[in-house]
Protein backbone atom coordinates (compact mmCIF):
# COMPACT_ATOMS: atom_id res chain seq x y z
CA UNK A 1 0.00 0.00 0.00
CA UNK A 2 1.34 3.42 -0.97
CA UNK A 3 1.28 6.35 1.40
CA UNK A 4 0.97 9.89 0.20
CA UNK A 5 2.43 12.71 2.25
CA UNK A 6 0.65 16.05 1.79
CA UNK A 7 2.75 18.64 0.00
CA UNK A 8 2.52 21.11 2.91
CA UNK A 9 4.16 18.54 5.20
CA UNK A 10 6.97 17.93 2.73
CA UNK A 11 7.68 21.65 2.78
CA UNK A 12 7.32 21.96 6.52
CA UNK A 13 9.70 19.18 7.59
CA UNK A 14 12.94 20.57 6.15
CA UNK A 15 12.00 24.11 7.32
CA UNK A 16 11.61 22.86 10.87
CA UNK A 17 14.93 21.05 10.69
CA UNK A 18 16.76 24.14 9.46
CA UNK A 19 15.11 26.29 12.16
CA UNK A 20 16.34 23.88 14.86
CA UNK A 21 19.86 23.97 13.44
CA UNK A 22 19.87 27.78 13.62
CA UNK A 23 19.69 27.67 17.40
CA UNK A 24 22.99 27.53 19.26
CA UNK A 25 23.81 25.99 22.61
CA UNK A 26 25.01 27.98 25.61
CA UNK A 27 28.44 26.41 25.24
CA UNK A 28 28.59 27.61 21.61
CA UNK A 29 27.46 31.07 22.70
CA UNK A 30 30.24 31.29 25.27
CA UNK A 31 32.84 30.15 22.76
CA UNK A 32 31.59 32.75 20.26
CA UNK A 33 31.50 35.77 22.58
CA UNK A 34 34.02 35.11 25.36
CA UNK A 35 36.79 37.05 23.59
CA UNK A 36 34.47 40.01 23.05
CA UNK A 37 33.54 39.99 26.75
CA UNK A 38 37.21 39.81 27.80
CA UNK A 39 38.12 42.68 25.49
CA UNK A 40 35.33 44.84 26.93
CA UNK A 41 36.46 43.89 30.46
CA UNK A 42 39.95 45.21 29.77
CA UNK A 43 38.54 48.45 28.39
CA UNK A 44 35.64 49.14 30.76
CA UNK A 45 36.60 47.15 33.89
CA UNK A 46 33.37 45.08 33.90
CA UNK A 47 33.85 41.36 34.72
CA UNK A 48 33.69 39.21 31.60
CA UNK A 49 31.75 36.61 33.58
CA UNK A 50 29.01 39.15 34.33
CA UNK A 51 28.84 40.33 30.72
CA UNK A 52 28.62 36.77 29.39
CA UNK A 53 26.07 35.70 32.01
CA UNK A 54 23.88 38.70 31.22
CA UNK A 55 24.17 37.97 27.51
CA UNK A 56 23.19 34.34 28.06
CA UNK A 57 20.27 35.23 30.33
CA UNK A 58 18.92 38.22 28.42
CA UNK A 59 19.26 36.71 24.93
CA UNK A 60 18.54 33.04 25.63
CA UNK A 61 22.12 32.26 24.56
CA UNK A 62 21.63 34.33 21.42
CA UNK A 63 18.40 32.60 20.41
CA UNK A 64 15.83 35.18 21.50
CA UNK A 65 13.81 37.13 18.96
CA UNK A 66 15.47 40.37 20.08
CA UNK A 67 18.95 38.88 19.59
CA UNK A 68 18.10 37.29 16.24
CA UNK A 69 16.25 40.27 14.74
CA UNK A 70 18.04 43.22 16.36
CA UNK A 71 21.42 41.82 17.54
CA UNK A 72 20.42 43.09 21.00
CA UNK A 73 21.86 40.62 23.52
CA UNK A 74 21.21 42.60 26.71
CA UNK A 75 17.62 43.75 26.40
CA UNK A 76 18.62 47.42 26.38
CA UNK A 77 15.67 49.65 25.55
CA UNK A 78 15.87 52.83 23.48
CA UNK A 79 15.70 55.50 26.22
CA UNK A 80 15.65 59.19 25.32
CA UNK A 81 19.27 59.55 24.17
CA UNK A 82 19.25 56.67 21.64
CA UNK A 83 19.58 57.89 18.03
CA UNK A 84 20.32 54.55 16.34
CA UNK A 85 18.00 52.02 14.75
CA UNK A 86 15.15 50.56 16.81
CA UNK A 87 13.15 47.35 17.12
CA UNK A 88 9.65 47.17 18.57
CA UNK A 89 8.24 44.23 20.51
CA UNK A 90 6.12 43.48 23.56
CA UNK A 91 7.94 43.24 26.89
CA UNK A 92 6.82 44.76 30.21
CA UNK A 93 4.38 46.75 28.07
CA UNK A 94 3.07 46.47 24.53
CA UNK A 95 5.18 47.72 21.60
CA UNK A 96 8.25 48.72 23.61
CA UNK A 97 11.24 50.25 21.84
CA UNK A 98 14.54 48.36 21.92
CA UNK A 99 17.91 49.29 20.46
CA UNK A 100 18.89 47.60 17.22
CA UNK A 101 22.55 46.99 16.29
CA UNK A 102 24.45 46.19 13.13
CA UNK A 103 26.07 43.17 14.79
CA UNK A 104 26.27 41.57 18.28
CA UNK A 105 29.68 43.12 19.00
CA UNK A 106 28.02 46.55 18.90
CA UNK A 107 25.55 45.29 21.49
CA UNK A 108 28.41 44.23 23.76
CA UNK A 109 30.07 47.64 23.48
CA UNK A 110 26.79 49.46 24.14
CA UNK A 111 26.20 47.28 27.20
CA UNK A 112 29.58 48.32 28.62
CA UNK A 113 28.97 51.99 27.85
CA UNK A 114 25.47 51.72 29.32
CA UNK A 115 26.87 50.60 32.68
CA UNK A 116 29.77 53.08 32.75
CA UNK A 117 27.82 56.18 31.73
CA UNK A 118 24.88 55.97 34.14
CA UNK A 119 25.36 57.22 37.66
CA UNK A 120 23.27 54.56 39.34
CA UNK A 121 25.81 51.89 38.33
CA UNK A 122 28.92 53.80 39.44
CA UNK A 123 29.18 51.99 42.81
CA UNK A 124 29.69 48.69 40.98
CA UNK A 125 33.19 49.75 39.99
CA UNK A 126 34.22 49.77 43.63
CA UNK A 127 33.96 45.95 43.60
CA UNK A 128 36.89 43.79 42.58
CA UNK A 129 36.66 42.55 39.04
CA UNK A 130 36.79 38.97 40.34
CA UNK A 131 33.87 39.51 42.75
CA UNK A 132 31.07 38.43 40.40
CA UNK A 133 28.63 37.84 43.27
CA UNK A 134 28.77 41.47 44.36
CA UNK A 135 28.41 42.59 40.76
CA UNK A 136 25.38 40.34 40.28
CA UNK A 137 23.66 41.65 43.40
CA UNK A 138 24.69 45.20 42.58
CA UNK A 139 23.05 45.07 39.15
CA UNK A 140 19.75 44.15 40.76
CA UNK A 141 20.18 46.87 43.40
CA UNK A 142 20.84 49.45 40.66
CA UNK A 143 17.64 48.44 38.88
CA UNK A 144 19.03 46.68 35.80
CA UNK A 145 16.27 44.03 35.98
CA UNK A 146 12.92 43.68 37.71
CA UNK A 147 13.23 39.94 38.39
CA UNK A 148 13.88 39.57 42.16
CA UNK A 149 15.98 36.47 41.47
CA UNK A 150 18.17 38.18 38.85
CA UNK A 151 21.39 37.94 40.96
CA UNK A 152 20.85 34.24 41.68
CA UNK A 153 20.24 33.55 37.98
CA UNK A 154 23.46 35.28 36.96
CA UNK A 155 25.50 33.57 39.67
CA UNK A 156 24.04 30.19 38.71
CA UNK A 157 25.03 30.68 35.06
CA UNK A 158 28.53 31.86 35.99
CA UNK A 159 29.16 28.87 38.25
CA UNK A 160 27.54 26.30 35.99
CA UNK A 161 29.68 27.26 33.00
CA UNK A 162 32.76 28.36 34.99
CA UNK A 163 32.64 31.86 33.50
CA UNK A 164 34.75 33.32 36.32
CA UNK A 165 37.82 31.85 34.61
CA UNK A 166 37.55 34.70 32.09
CA UNK A 167 37.86 37.31 34.84
CA UNK A 168 41.43 36.31 35.64
CA UNK A 169 42.78 38.60 32.95
CA UNK A 170 40.99 41.55 34.51
CA UNK A 171 42.60 44.33 36.50
CA UNK A 172 42.09 44.56 40.25
CA UNK A 173 41.75 47.96 41.90
CA UNK A 174 45.41 47.91 43.00
CA UNK A 175 46.61 47.41 39.45
CA UNK A 176 44.00 49.58 37.79
CA UNK A 177 45.90 52.86 37.47
CA UNK A 178 49.01 51.18 36.10
CA UNK A 179 46.99 49.01 33.74
CA UNK A 180 45.16 52.01 32.34
CA UNK A 181 48.40 53.75 31.48
CA UNK A 182 50.01 50.67 29.95
CA UNK A 183 47.07 49.02 28.19
CA UNK A 184 44.78 51.89 27.30
CA UNK A 185 47.00 54.93 27.03
CA UNK A 186 45.32 56.78 29.90
CA UNK A 187 46.66 58.93 32.71
CA UNK A 188 46.06 58.52 36.42
CA UNK A 189 45.56 62.20 37.27
CA UNK A 190 44.54 65.47 35.69
CA UNK A 191 47.06 67.63 37.55
CA UNK A 192 47.94 70.32 35.03
CA UNK A 193 51.25 71.22 36.66
CA UNK A 194 52.32 67.58 36.44
CA UNK A 195 51.57 67.59 32.72
CA UNK A 196 53.54 70.78 32.11
CA UNK A 197 56.49 69.40 34.07
CA UNK A 198 57.02 66.95 31.23
CA UNK A 199 56.82 69.61 28.50
CA UNK A 200 59.30 72.16 27.18
CA UNK A 201 58.23 75.65 26.07
CA UNK A 202 57.72 76.01 22.31
CA UNK A 203 57.64 79.82 22.36
CA UNK A 204 57.61 82.91 24.60
CA UNK A 205 55.31 85.92 24.65
CA UNK A 206 56.38 89.55 24.25
CA UNK A 207 56.60 89.64 28.06
CA UNK A 208 58.72 86.49 28.30
CA UNK A 209 55.91 84.13 29.34
CA UNK A 210 56.46 80.46 28.42
CA UNK A 211 54.09 79.02 25.82
CA UNK A 212 53.55 75.27 25.71
CA UNK A 213 51.88 72.93 23.24
CA UNK A 214 49.48 70.07 23.93
CA UNK A 215 47.95 67.90 21.21
CA UNK A 216 48.97 70.48 18.61
CA UNK A 217 47.39 73.47 20.40
CA UNK A 218 49.38 76.20 22.18
CA UNK A 219 48.56 77.09 25.79
CA UNK A 220 49.83 79.02 28.81
CA UNK A 221 49.72 78.53 32.57
CA UNK A 222 47.73 81.06 34.58
CA UNK A 223 49.62 83.01 37.25
CA UNK A 224 48.65 85.58 39.87
CA UNK A 225 47.05 88.70 38.38
CA UNK A 226 46.14 87.21 34.99
CA UNK A 227 42.90 88.27 33.31
CA UNK A 228 41.36 87.33 29.96
CA UNK A 229 41.80 90.91 28.73
CA UNK A 230 45.45 90.96 29.77
CA UNK A 231 46.18 87.62 28.08
CA UNK A 232 44.35 88.76 24.93
CA UNK A 233 46.49 91.90 24.80
CA UNK A 234 49.69 89.92 25.44
CA UNK A 235 49.04 87.54 22.54
CA UNK A 236 47.25 89.99 20.22
CA UNK A 237 43.94 88.11 20.13
CA UNK A 238 40.43 88.87 21.36
CA UNK A 239 39.20 87.89 24.82
CA UNK A 240 36.09 86.30 23.30
CA UNK A 241 38.38 83.96 21.37
CA UNK A 242 39.98 82.82 24.63
CA UNK A 243 36.52 82.08 26.07
CA UNK A 244 35.61 80.14 22.92
CA UNK A 245 38.86 78.18 22.67
CA UNK A 246 38.62 77.13 26.33
CA UNK A 247 34.84 76.59 26.31
CA UNK A 248 34.11 78.85 29.28
CA UNK A 249 31.70 81.75 29.68
CA UNK A 250 32.56 85.41 30.29
CA UNK A 251 32.06 85.02 34.05
CA UNK A 252 34.71 82.32 34.34
CA UNK A 253 37.24 83.13 37.09
CA UNK A 254 40.81 82.21 36.22
CA UNK A 255 42.63 80.00 38.74
CA UNK A 256 46.38 79.84 39.40
CA UNK A 257 47.99 76.92 37.46
CA UNK A 258 44.94 76.63 35.19
CA UNK A 259 45.81 76.08 31.54
CA UNK A 260 44.37 78.40 28.90
CA UNK A 261 44.56 77.57 25.20
CA UNK A 262 45.49 80.28 22.69
CA UNK A 263 43.91 78.45 19.77
CA UNK A 264 41.26 75.84 19.05
CA UNK A 265 41.58 72.44 20.69
CA UNK A 266 41.47 69.31 18.50
CA UNK A 267 38.59 66.93 17.80
CA UNK A 268 40.44 63.92 19.23
CA UNK A 269 43.31 63.24 21.60
CA UNK A 270 46.86 62.35 20.69
CA UNK A 271 47.04 58.79 19.37
CA UNK A 272 48.78 57.57 22.54
CA UNK A 273 45.61 58.35 24.53
CA UNK A 274 42.60 56.18 23.75
CA UNK A 275 40.49 55.89 26.90
CA UNK A 276 40.14 57.96 30.06
CA UNK A 277 38.58 56.48 33.20
CA UNK A 278 36.74 59.22 35.09
CA UNK A 279 37.89 59.77 38.65
CA UNK A 280 36.43 61.59 41.64
CA UNK A 281 35.94 65.32 41.03
CA UNK A 282 36.66 65.30 37.29
CA UNK A 283 34.44 67.07 34.78
CA UNK A 284 34.19 67.03 31.01
CA UNK A 285 35.78 70.48 30.96
CA UNK A 286 38.97 69.63 32.82
CA UNK A 287 39.28 66.34 30.93
CA UNK A 288 38.98 68.23 27.64
CA UNK A 289 41.57 70.77 28.80
CA UNK A 290 44.00 68.09 29.89
CA UNK A 291 43.92 66.20 26.59
CA UNK A 292 43.48 69.29 24.40
CA UNK A 293 40.21 68.14 22.83
CA UNK A 294 36.87 69.92 22.48
CA UNK A 295 34.01 69.16 24.86
CA UNK A 296 31.63 68.86 21.90
CA UNK A 297 33.86 66.17 20.38
CA UNK A 298 34.02 64.29 23.69
CA UNK A 299 30.24 64.37 23.94
CA UNK A 300 29.69 63.24 20.35
CA UNK A 301 32.29 60.46 20.54
CA UNK A 302 30.74 59.12 23.76
CA UNK A 303 27.09 59.75 22.85
CA UNK A 304 26.54 62.15 25.74
CA UNK A 305 23.44 64.33 25.58
CA UNK A 306 24.35 66.99 28.14
CA UNK A 307 27.60 68.44 29.46
CA UNK A 308 27.69 67.28 33.07
CA UNK A 309 29.95 65.64 35.59
CA UNK A 310 30.24 61.92 34.91
CA UNK A 311 30.06 59.01 37.36
CA UNK A 312 33.36 57.71 38.70
CA UNK A 313 34.48 54.76 36.58
CA UNK A 314 33.01 56.04 33.31
CA UNK A 315 35.22 55.08 30.35
CA UNK A 316 35.50 57.99 27.94
CA UNK A 317 36.72 57.40 24.40
CA UNK A 318 39.25 60.08 23.48
CA UNK A 319 39.70 59.28 19.78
Amino acid sequence: MKYFIPIFLICFIPFKTVFAQDRISTEEYIETYKDVAIKKMKTFNIPASITLAQGILESGSGNSRLAMKANNHFGIKCHKNWTGKTFTMDDDAKNECFRKYKDPADSYRDHSEFLTQRGRYSFLFEYKITDYKSWANGLKKAGYATNPKYPQLLISIIERYDLSQYDKGGKTKKKKAKAEAEDLGTVSTLTMTAMVANLSPVDTSIYGRDVFENNGARFIIIKVGDTFYGIADEFNIYSWQLHKYNEVDKKHMLQIDEIIYLEKKKRKADKKYKIHIVKQGESLHNISQYYGIRISSLMKRNKLVIDRNLPVGTALKLR
